[in-house]
Protein backbone atom coordinates (compact mmCIF):
# COMPACT_ATOMS: atom_id res chain seq x y z
CA UNK A 1 0.00 0.00 0.00
CA UNK A 2 1.34 3.45 -0.98
CA UNK A 3 -0.57 5.17 1.78
CA UNK A 4 -0.54 4.61 5.53
CA UNK A 5 -3.89 4.79 7.39
CA UNK A 6 -3.98 6.60 10.72
CA UNK A 7 -7.03 5.81 12.83
CA UNK A 8 -8.39 7.09 16.13
CA UNK A 9 -11.62 6.10 17.86
CA UNK A 10 -14.28 7.96 19.83
CA UNK A 11 -16.46 5.50 21.73
CA UNK A 12 -19.60 6.53 23.61
CA UNK A 13 -20.77 4.19 26.39
CA UNK A 14 -24.08 4.47 28.23
CA UNK A 15 -23.56 3.69 31.92
CA UNK A 16 -25.99 1.32 33.63
CA UNK A 17 -26.95 3.57 36.55
CA UNK A 18 -30.47 3.56 37.99
CA UNK A 19 -31.07 7.22 37.12
CA UNK A 20 -29.90 9.75 34.55
CA UNK A 21 -26.78 11.90 34.77
CA UNK A 22 -28.25 15.14 36.10
CA UNK A 23 -31.78 14.24 37.26
CA UNK A 24 -33.66 11.41 39.00
CA UNK A 25 -35.41 10.11 35.87
CA UNK A 26 -35.13 6.38 35.28
CA UNK A 27 -32.23 5.19 33.09
CA UNK A 28 -33.80 2.32 31.14
CA UNK A 29 -32.60 1.45 27.62
CA UNK A 30 -35.35 -1.20 27.31
CA UNK A 31 -38.23 1.32 27.71
CA UNK A 32 -40.48 1.06 24.63
CA UNK A 33 -42.96 3.88 25.37
CA UNK A 34 -41.64 7.14 23.95
CA UNK A 35 -41.05 10.12 26.28
CA UNK A 36 -41.93 8.21 29.45
CA UNK A 37 -38.72 8.71 31.47
CA UNK A 38 -38.47 12.50 31.23
CA UNK A 39 -38.66 15.57 33.47
CA UNK A 40 -38.12 19.36 33.21
CA UNK A 41 -34.38 18.92 33.93
CA UNK A 42 -33.58 16.46 31.11
CA UNK A 43 -35.90 18.42 28.80
CA UNK A 44 -33.96 21.62 29.50
CA UNK A 45 -36.84 23.72 30.86
CA UNK A 46 -35.83 27.24 31.99
CA UNK A 47 -34.96 27.57 35.68
CA UNK A 48 -34.13 23.89 36.27
CA UNK A 49 -30.84 22.93 37.94
CA UNK A 50 -28.82 19.75 37.25
CA UNK A 51 -27.26 17.61 40.00
CA UNK A 52 -24.38 15.26 39.07
CA UNK A 53 -24.89 11.50 39.49
CA UNK A 54 -22.20 10.22 41.90
CA UNK A 55 -22.64 6.59 40.84
CA UNK A 56 -21.99 7.47 37.19
CA UNK A 57 -18.79 9.29 38.16
CA UNK A 58 -17.66 6.23 40.16
CA UNK A 59 -18.29 3.95 37.17
CA UNK A 60 -16.25 6.20 34.90
CA UNK A 61 -13.36 6.26 37.38
CA UNK A 62 -13.51 2.46 37.69
CA UNK A 63 -13.28 2.15 33.89
CA UNK A 64 -10.42 4.66 33.74
CA UNK A 65 -8.45 2.78 36.41
CA UNK A 66 -8.96 -0.51 34.56
CA UNK A 67 -7.55 1.18 31.44
CA UNK A 68 -4.47 2.54 33.23
CA UNK A 69 -5.65 6.17 33.11
CA UNK A 70 -4.61 9.02 35.36
CA UNK A 71 -7.53 10.31 37.44
CA UNK A 72 -7.73 14.08 37.61
CA UNK A 73 -8.56 15.07 41.17
CA UNK A 74 -10.06 18.34 39.95
CA UNK A 75 -12.30 18.57 36.89
CA UNK A 76 -15.41 20.41 35.76
CA UNK A 77 -18.33 20.18 33.36
CA UNK A 78 -18.76 22.38 30.29
CA UNK A 79 -21.48 23.29 27.84
CA UNK A 80 -20.93 21.97 24.31
CA UNK A 81 -23.11 24.17 22.14
CA UNK A 82 -24.78 22.96 18.98
CA UNK A 83 -28.31 22.75 17.63
CA UNK A 84 -29.98 19.49 16.69
CA UNK A 85 -33.59 18.27 17.17
CA UNK A 86 -32.66 15.62 19.76
CA UNK A 87 -30.76 18.11 21.98
CA UNK A 88 -33.46 19.85 24.07
CA UNK A 89 -31.26 22.45 25.79
CA UNK A 90 -29.41 23.54 22.65
CA UNK A 91 -26.20 22.37 24.36
CA UNK A 92 -24.83 19.19 25.85
CA UNK A 93 -23.28 19.06 29.32
CA UNK A 94 -19.87 17.50 28.68
CA UNK A 95 -16.16 17.84 29.49
CA UNK A 96 -13.28 19.05 27.35
CA UNK A 97 -10.60 21.13 29.09
CA UNK A 98 -10.55 19.20 32.38
CA UNK A 99 -11.84 15.63 31.91
CA UNK A 100 -12.17 13.16 34.77
CA UNK A 101 -9.35 11.02 33.38
CA UNK A 102 -6.65 11.00 30.74
CA UNK A 103 -3.51 9.27 29.50
CA UNK A 104 -4.36 5.54 29.68
CA UNK A 105 -3.80 2.61 27.33
CA UNK A 106 -5.12 -0.77 26.23
CA UNK A 107 -2.78 -3.49 24.97
CA UNK A 108 -4.03 -5.59 22.06
CA UNK A 109 -2.61 -9.02 21.32
CA UNK A 110 -2.50 -10.54 17.84
CA UNK A 111 -1.46 -14.08 16.90
CA UNK A 112 1.65 -14.32 14.76
CA UNK A 113 3.23 -17.25 12.96
CA UNK A 114 5.03 -19.89 15.02
CA UNK A 115 2.59 -19.31 17.88
CA UNK A 116 4.22 -16.04 18.95
CA UNK A 117 2.10 -13.12 20.08
CA UNK A 118 2.46 -9.53 18.98
CA UNK A 119 1.31 -6.86 21.40
CA UNK A 120 0.29 -3.39 20.29
CA UNK A 121 -0.42 -0.59 22.76
CA UNK A 122 -3.30 1.74 21.91
CA UNK A 123 -2.99 4.93 23.94
CA UNK A 124 -6.07 6.64 25.35
CA UNK A 125 -6.27 10.43 25.25
CA UNK A 126 -9.04 10.77 27.81
CA UNK A 127 -12.25 9.35 29.20
CA UNK A 128 -14.75 12.05 30.09
CA UNK A 129 -18.34 12.28 31.28
CA UNK A 130 -21.29 13.79 29.45
CA UNK A 131 -25.03 13.31 28.95
CA UNK A 132 -26.66 11.49 26.06
CA UNK A 133 -28.99 13.11 23.56
CA UNK A 134 -32.53 12.05 22.69
CA UNK A 135 -33.23 9.79 19.71
CA UNK A 136 -35.00 10.51 16.42
CA UNK A 137 -37.81 8.38 15.00
CA UNK A 138 -38.77 8.52 11.32
CA UNK A 139 -42.44 7.44 10.97
CA UNK A 140 -42.38 7.61 7.19
CA UNK A 141 -40.06 4.59 7.17
CA UNK A 142 -40.76 2.89 10.50
CA UNK A 143 -44.03 1.82 12.08
CA UNK A 144 -43.83 3.28 15.60
CA UNK A 145 -47.13 1.89 16.87
CA UNK A 146 -49.35 4.81 15.87
CA UNK A 147 -49.48 3.95 12.19
CA UNK A 148 -47.25 4.66 9.23
CA UNK A 149 -47.37 8.27 8.05
CA UNK A 150 -50.28 8.25 5.55
CA UNK A 151 -49.21 11.21 3.42
CA UNK A 152 -45.60 10.12 3.00
CA UNK A 153 -44.27 13.45 4.32
CA UNK A 154 -40.63 13.53 5.37
CA UNK A 155 -40.48 14.40 9.07
CA UNK A 156 -39.09 12.99 12.30
CA UNK A 157 -40.28 12.61 15.89
CA UNK A 158 -38.08 12.91 18.99
CA UNK A 159 -37.99 10.45 21.89
CA UNK A 160 -36.31 12.05 24.94
CA UNK A 161 -36.13 8.87 27.08
CA UNK A 162 -32.40 8.69 26.33
CA UNK A 163 -31.82 12.40 26.87
CA UNK A 164 -29.63 12.93 29.94
CA UNK A 165 -28.52 9.29 30.29
CA UNK A 166 -24.91 9.11 31.69
CA UNK A 167 -22.60 8.84 28.72
CA UNK A 168 -18.92 8.05 29.03
CA UNK A 169 -16.78 9.04 26.05
CA UNK A 170 -13.44 7.35 25.44
CA UNK A 171 -11.06 8.95 22.94
CA UNK A 172 -7.97 7.13 21.68
CA UNK A 173 -4.78 8.48 20.20
CA UNK A 174 -4.45 7.87 16.43
CA UNK A 175 -2.53 4.63 17.07
CA UNK A 176 -4.63 2.20 15.03
CA UNK A 177 -3.82 1.32 11.43
CA UNK A 178 -6.14 -1.47 10.27
CA UNK A 179 -9.74 -2.63 10.42
CA UNK A 180 -8.57 -5.70 12.39
CA UNK A 181 -7.06 -3.49 15.09
CA UNK A 182 -10.24 -1.40 15.27
CA UNK A 183 -12.40 -4.49 15.72
CA UNK A 184 -10.06 -5.98 18.32
CA UNK A 185 -9.99 -2.75 20.34
CA UNK A 186 -13.79 -2.46 20.42
CA UNK A 187 -14.20 -6.15 21.27
CA UNK A 188 -11.69 -6.00 24.13
CA UNK A 189 -13.14 -2.75 25.49
CA UNK A 190 -16.63 -4.26 25.39
CA UNK A 191 -15.40 -7.24 27.44
CA UNK A 192 -13.75 -4.97 30.02
CA UNK A 193 -16.93 -2.90 30.43
CA UNK A 194 -18.96 -6.05 31.06
CA UNK A 195 -16.41 -7.38 33.58
CA UNK A 196 -16.57 -4.05 35.41
CA UNK A 197 -20.39 -4.09 35.25
CA UNK A 198 -20.49 -0.41 34.28
CA UNK A 199 -22.48 -0.89 31.06
CA UNK A 200 -24.35 -3.55 29.10
CA UNK A 201 -22.16 -2.35 26.18
CA UNK A 202 -24.68 -3.77 23.71
CA UNK A 203 -23.97 -1.96 20.44
CA UNK A 204 -27.20 -3.14 18.79
CA UNK A 205 -29.19 -1.42 21.58
CA UNK A 206 -27.14 1.77 21.30
CA UNK A 207 -25.52 1.26 24.72
CA UNK A 208 -22.14 1.55 23.03
CA UNK A 209 -21.56 3.59 19.87
CA UNK A 210 -18.37 4.02 17.90
CA UNK A 211 -17.03 6.82 15.72
CA UNK A 212 -13.92 6.38 13.59
CA UNK A 213 -11.50 9.18 12.67
CA UNK A 214 -9.38 8.09 9.72
CA UNK A 215 -6.85 9.74 7.44
CA UNK A 216 -4.41 8.51 4.81
CA UNK A 217 -0.98 9.91 4.00
CA UNK A 218 1.95 8.73 1.92
CA UNK A 219 4.22 6.34 3.78
CA UNK A 220 6.99 8.29 5.48
CA UNK A 221 5.08 11.59 5.41
CA UNK A 222 5.45 13.73 8.54
CA UNK A 223 1.95 15.22 8.34
CA UNK A 224 -1.37 13.39 8.67
CA UNK A 225 -3.83 13.49 5.82
CA UNK A 226 -7.27 15.14 5.95
CA UNK A 227 -9.32 13.63 8.79
CA UNK A 228 -12.65 11.98 7.99
CA UNK A 229 -15.03 11.01 10.81
CA UNK A 230 -17.47 8.13 10.37
CA UNK A 231 -20.36 8.53 12.84
CA UNK A 232 -22.64 6.19 14.79
CA UNK A 233 -21.26 2.75 13.94
CA UNK A 234 -23.45 0.25 15.78
CA UNK A 235 -21.53 -3.02 15.62
CA UNK A 236 -17.98 -4.35 15.56
CA UNK A 237 -18.52 -5.76 12.07
CA UNK A 238 -19.81 -2.41 10.76
CA UNK A 239 -16.87 -0.53 12.33
CA UNK A 240 -14.41 -2.83 10.56
CA UNK A 241 -16.27 -2.66 7.25
CA UNK A 242 -16.42 1.15 7.34
CA UNK A 243 -12.65 1.37 7.90
CA UNK A 244 -11.93 -1.01 5.03
CA UNK A 245 -14.23 0.93 2.70
CA UNK A 246 -12.83 4.31 3.71
CA UNK A 247 -9.22 3.19 3.20
CA UNK A 248 -10.14 2.09 -0.33
CA UNK A 249 -12.10 5.28 -1.05
CA UNK A 250 -9.38 7.65 0.16
CA UNK A 251 -6.66 5.64 -1.61
CA UNK A 252 -8.45 6.01 -4.94
CA UNK A 253 -8.84 9.78 -4.41
CA UNK A 254 -5.16 10.25 -3.57
CA UNK A 255 -4.02 8.11 -6.50
CA UNK A 256 -5.85 10.51 -8.83
CA UNK A 257 -3.89 13.42 -7.35
CA UNK A 258 -7.01 14.83 -5.70
CA UNK A 259 -7.50 15.92 -2.07
CA UNK A 260 -9.60 14.14 0.54
CA UNK A 261 -12.22 16.48 2.02
CA UNK A 262 -12.26 16.81 5.82
CA UNK A 263 -15.84 15.87 6.64
CA UNK A 264 -18.24 13.76 8.67
CA UNK A 265 -19.59 10.68 6.95
CA UNK A 266 -22.21 8.06 7.78
CA UNK A 267 -22.42 4.34 7.05
CA UNK A 268 -25.02 2.98 4.61
CA UNK A 269 -25.56 -0.58 5.80
CA UNK A 270 -27.49 -1.79 2.75
CA UNK A 271 -24.93 -0.48 0.24
CA UNK A 272 -21.91 -1.13 2.51
CA UNK A 273 -20.48 2.33 1.81
CA UNK A 274 -19.82 5.57 3.68
CA UNK A 275 -21.63 8.73 2.57
CA UNK A 276 -21.06 12.44 3.17
CA UNK A 277 -23.12 14.13 5.90
CA UNK A 278 -21.47 17.48 6.66
CA UNK A 279 -18.13 19.21 7.03
CA UNK A 280 -16.16 18.11 10.10
CA UNK A 281 -16.47 20.42 13.09
CA UNK A 282 -13.50 21.54 15.16
CA UNK A 283 -13.58 21.99 18.95
CA UNK A 284 -13.94 25.77 18.68
CA UNK A 285 -17.13 25.32 16.63
CA UNK A 286 -18.87 24.03 19.78
CA UNK A 287 -18.02 27.16 21.82
CA UNK A 288 -17.19 25.23 25.01
CA UNK A 289 -17.51 27.16 28.28
CA UNK A 290 -17.81 26.03 31.95
CA UNK A 291 -21.24 24.85 33.07
CA UNK A 292 -22.38 27.58 35.53
CA UNK A 293 -24.98 25.40 37.29
CA UNK A 294 -22.57 22.65 38.40
CA UNK A 295 -19.67 23.00 40.87
CA UNK A 296 -16.17 21.73 40.18
CA UNK A 297 -15.53 18.06 40.85
CA UNK A 298 -12.92 17.54 43.58
CA UNK A 299 -11.90 13.92 44.24
CA UNK A 300 -9.96 12.74 47.28
CA UNK A 301 -7.26 10.05 47.28
CA UNK A 302 -9.43 8.00 49.64
CA UNK A 303 -12.38 8.11 47.18
CA UNK A 304 -10.20 6.99 44.26
CA UNK A 305 -8.54 4.21 46.30
CA UNK A 306 -11.93 2.88 47.41
CA UNK A 307 -12.97 2.53 43.75
CA UNK A 308 -9.66 0.90 42.82
CA UNK A 309 -10.22 -1.69 45.53
CA UNK A 310 -13.44 -2.75 43.78
CA UNK A 311 -11.74 -3.64 40.50
CA UNK A 312 -12.38 -7.28 39.53
CA UNK A 313 -10.13 -9.61 37.58
CA UNK A 314 -10.01 -8.25 34.02
CA UNK A 315 -9.99 -10.25 30.75
CA UNK A 316 -6.20 -9.94 30.29
CA UNK A 317 -5.55 -11.26 33.79
CA UNK A 318 -8.02 -14.07 33.31
CA UNK A 319 -6.31 -15.17 30.10
CA UNK A 320 -2.94 -15.42 31.81
CA UNK A 321 -4.37 -17.24 34.84
CA UNK A 322 -6.33 -19.78 32.79
CA UNK A 323 -3.23 -20.56 30.73
CA UNK A 324 -0.93 -20.92 33.73
CA UNK A 325 -3.34 -22.60 36.15
CA UNK A 326 -5.30 -24.90 33.81
CA UNK A 327 -3.01 -25.29 30.77
CA UNK A 328 -5.87 -24.62 28.33
CA UNK A 329 -5.28 -23.74 24.69
CA UNK A 330 -5.87 -20.16 23.55
CA UNK A 331 -9.12 -20.98 21.74
CA UNK A 332 -10.74 -22.47 24.85
CA UNK A 333 -9.44 -19.60 26.98
CA UNK A 334 -11.06 -17.03 24.67
CA UNK A 335 -14.40 -18.85 24.94
CA UNK A 336 -14.28 -18.72 28.75
CA UNK A 337 -13.07 -15.11 28.83
CA UNK A 338 -15.97 -14.10 26.59
CA UNK A 339 -18.62 -16.03 28.55
CA UNK A 340 -18.43 -15.20 32.25
CA UNK A 341 -21.26 -17.55 33.30
CA UNK A 342 -19.68 -20.54 31.57
CA UNK A 343 -16.22 -19.77 32.98
CA UNK A 344 -17.73 -19.49 36.46
CA UNK A 345 -19.33 -22.93 36.04
CA UNK A 346 -16.00 -24.29 34.76
CA UNK A 347 -14.10 -23.00 37.80
CA UNK A 348 -16.73 -24.33 40.22
CA UNK A 349 -16.37 -27.75 38.58
CA UNK A 350 -12.58 -27.56 38.83
CA UNK A 351 -12.87 -26.67 42.52
CA UNK A 352 -14.80 -29.91 43.11
CA UNK A 353 -12.26 -31.91 41.10
CA UNK A 354 -9.29 -30.30 42.87
CA UNK A 355 -10.66 -31.38 46.25
CA UNK A 356 -11.06 -34.94 44.96
CA UNK A 357 -7.70 -35.22 43.19
CA UNK A 358 -5.92 -33.73 46.20
CA UNK A 359 -7.03 -36.64 48.34
CA UNK A 360 -6.23 -39.23 45.67
CA UNK A 361 -2.82 -38.15 44.38
CA UNK A 362 0.60 -37.28 45.70
CA UNK A 363 1.41 -33.55 45.70
CA UNK A 364 3.88 -33.69 42.81
CA UNK A 365 1.30 -35.40 40.57
CA UNK A 366 -1.58 -33.17 41.57
CA UNK A 367 -1.00 -30.27 39.15
CA UNK A 368 -0.35 -32.54 36.17
CA UNK A 369 -3.52 -34.50 36.80
CA UNK A 370 -5.52 -31.33 37.43
CA UNK A 371 -4.56 -29.95 34.03
CA UNK A 372 -5.76 -33.18 32.41
CA UNK A 373 -9.06 -32.88 34.25
CA UNK A 374 -9.31 -29.19 33.33
CA UNK A 375 -8.84 -29.95 29.63
CA UNK A 376 -11.50 -32.69 29.76
CA UNK A 377 -13.89 -30.34 31.57
CA UNK A 378 -13.29 -27.55 29.06
CA UNK A 379 -13.67 -29.90 26.10
CA UNK A 380 -17.11 -31.19 27.12
CA UNK A 381 -18.37 -27.78 28.27
CA UNK A 382 -17.37 -26.00 25.06
CA UNK A 383 -18.00 -28.72 22.46
CA UNK A 384 -21.07 -30.44 23.92
CA UNK A 385 -22.79 -28.11 26.38
CA UNK A 386 -22.25 -24.65 24.89
CA UNK A 387 -25.05 -23.64 22.54
CA UNK A 388 -27.58 -26.16 23.85
CA UNK A 389 -28.40 -24.29 27.05
CA UNK A 390 -28.43 -20.57 26.21
CA UNK A 391 -24.64 -20.37 26.01
CA UNK A 392 -24.20 -22.06 29.37
CA UNK A 393 -26.24 -19.55 31.38
CA UNK A 394 -29.11 -21.78 32.50
CA UNK A 395 -27.66 -25.24 33.02
CA UNK A 396 -29.97 -27.69 34.78
CA UNK A 397 -27.14 -29.72 36.30
CA UNK A 398 -24.77 -28.51 39.01
CA UNK A 399 -20.97 -28.18 39.00
CA UNK A 400 -20.90 -31.06 41.51
CA UNK A 401 -22.75 -33.31 39.05
CA UNK A 402 -20.51 -32.25 36.20
CA UNK A 403 -17.41 -32.94 38.30
CA UNK A 404 -18.77 -36.45 38.95
CA UNK A 405 -19.26 -36.88 35.20
CA UNK A 406 -15.66 -35.78 34.45
CA UNK A 407 -14.32 -38.15 37.14
CA UNK A 408 -16.09 -41.08 35.44
CA UNK A 409 -14.35 -40.27 32.16
CA UNK A 410 -10.98 -39.78 33.89
CA UNK A 411 -11.24 -43.15 35.69
CA UNK A 412 -12.34 -44.94 32.50
CA UNK A 413 -15.71 -45.87 34.00
CA UNK A 414 -17.56 -44.74 30.84
CA UNK A 415 -16.53 -44.63 27.20
CA UNK A 416 -16.67 -41.44 25.11
CA UNK A 417 -19.84 -42.70 23.40
CA UNK A 418 -21.58 -43.36 26.73
CA UNK A 419 -20.27 -40.03 28.04
CA UNK A 420 -22.05 -38.14 25.27
CA UNK A 421 -25.28 -40.06 25.94
CA UNK A 422 -25.04 -39.32 29.68
CA UNK A 423 -24.27 -35.65 29.12
CA UNK A 424 -27.21 -35.24 26.77
CA UNK A 425 -29.51 -36.59 29.49
CA UNK A 426 -27.89 -34.29 32.06
CA UNK A 427 -28.58 -31.29 29.82
CA UNK A 428 -32.20 -32.34 29.32
CA UNK A 429 -33.09 -33.37 32.86
CA UNK A 430 -30.47 -32.01 35.25
CA UNK A 431 -30.16 -35.50 36.75
CA UNK A 432 -26.83 -36.67 38.18
CA UNK A 433 -24.73 -39.01 35.97
CA UNK A 434 -24.87 -42.00 38.36
CA UNK A 435 -28.66 -42.14 38.21
CA UNK A 436 -28.68 -41.66 34.44
CA UNK A 437 -26.26 -44.58 34.00
CA UNK A 438 -28.27 -46.78 36.37
CA UNK A 439 -31.66 -45.97 34.86
CA UNK A 440 -30.39 -46.36 31.29
CA UNK A 441 -28.37 -49.53 31.94
CA UNK A 442 -25.27 -47.75 30.64
CA UNK A 443 -22.72 -49.18 33.07
CA UNK A 444 -19.44 -50.06 31.43
CA UNK A 445 -18.66 -53.73 30.89
CA UNK A 446 -15.59 -54.39 33.02
CA UNK A 447 -15.62 -58.22 32.97
CA UNK A 448 -12.58 -59.24 30.90
CA UNK A 449 -14.03 -62.65 30.06
CA UNK A 450 -17.23 -61.09 28.75
CA UNK A 451 -15.32 -58.63 26.54
CA UNK A 452 -13.01 -61.43 25.30
CA UNK A 453 -16.03 -63.53 24.26
CA UNK A 454 -17.44 -60.60 22.29
CA UNK A 455 -14.01 -59.94 20.73
CA UNK A 456 -13.86 -63.53 19.45
CA UNK A 457 -17.27 -63.03 17.81
CA UNK A 458 -16.06 -59.84 16.15
CA UNK A 459 -12.95 -61.56 14.74
CA UNK A 460 -15.02 -64.49 13.47
CA UNK A 461 -17.57 -62.20 11.77
CA UNK A 462 -14.85 -59.94 10.28
CA UNK A 463 -12.20 -62.42 9.13
CA UNK A 464 -10.80 -60.24 6.32
CA UNK A 465 -10.05 -57.14 8.48
CA UNK A 466 -8.61 -59.52 11.07
CA UNK A 467 -6.28 -61.06 8.48
CA UNK A 468 -5.39 -57.59 7.15
CA UNK A 469 -4.32 -56.55 10.63
CA UNK A 470 -2.14 -59.63 10.97
CA UNK A 471 -0.46 -58.60 7.68
CA UNK A 472 0.39 -55.20 9.14
CA UNK A 473 -2.62 -53.05 8.20
CA UNK A 474 -2.98 -51.04 11.43
CA UNK A 475 -6.17 -49.25 10.29
CA UNK A 476 -8.04 -52.55 10.45
CA UNK A 477 -7.68 -52.54 14.24
CA UNK A 478 -9.77 -49.36 14.49
CA UNK A 479 -12.49 -51.05 12.42
CA UNK A 480 -12.51 -54.10 14.69
CA UNK A 481 -12.64 -51.91 17.82
CA UNK A 482 -15.60 -50.07 16.29
CA UNK A 483 -17.40 -53.37 15.68
CA UNK A 484 -16.81 -54.46 19.27
CA UNK A 485 -18.05 -51.13 20.61
CA UNK A 486 -21.17 -51.44 18.46
CA UNK A 487 -21.91 -54.90 19.84
CA UNK A 488 -21.56 -53.63 23.43
CA UNK A 489 -23.50 -50.41 22.62
CA UNK A 490 -20.49 -48.38 23.69
CA UNK A 491 -20.30 -49.98 27.13
CA UNK A 492 -16.87 -51.58 26.70
CA UNK A 493 -13.67 -49.67 27.34
CA UNK A 494 -12.02 -48.94 23.97
CA UNK A 495 -8.56 -49.42 25.53
CA UNK A 496 -9.45 -52.79 27.01
CA UNK A 497 -11.12 -53.79 23.73
CA UNK A 498 -7.95 -52.94 21.83
CA UNK A 499 -5.73 -54.87 24.24
CA UNK A 500 -7.90 -58.00 24.01
CA UNK A 501 -8.21 -57.86 20.21
CA UNK A 502 -4.42 -57.45 19.83
CA UNK A 503 -3.84 -60.38 22.18
CA UNK A 504 -6.25 -62.64 20.29
CA UNK A 505 -4.90 -61.70 16.85
CA UNK A 506 -1.29 -62.44 17.87
CA UNK A 507 -2.14 -66.06 18.68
Amino acid sequence: MLYKPTIGLEIHIELNTASKMFCSCRNDSSEVEANRNICPICLGHPGTLPVANKEAIKKLIKTALALNCQINKQSFFERKNYFYPDLPKGYQISQYQAPLSQGGYLDLKFQETRNKKQTKRINITRIHMEEDTGSLIHPHTINIGVGVNPDGADYSLVNFNRSGVPLMELVTEPDLETAAEVKEFIKELQLILKYLNVSGANMEKGEMRCEVNISLAEKGAKEFGAKVEIKNLNSIVVAGASVEYEITRQTEILKKGEKVIQETRGWHDAKKITFSQRQKEEAHDYRYFPEPDLPKLVLSDKFIKSIKAELPELPSGKRERFKKEYGLNQGDIEVFVGKKELSGFFESTISELREWIGSEKEKDLKETEMKKLAKTTANYLINDVLGQEDEGRNLKFSPENFAEFVKMIYLGEISSKIAKMVLEKMIQTGNDPSNIIKEGDLSQISNISEIEAIAKEVIKENSKPAEDYKKGKQASMQFLIGQLMAKTKGKASPNIAKQILEKLLKN
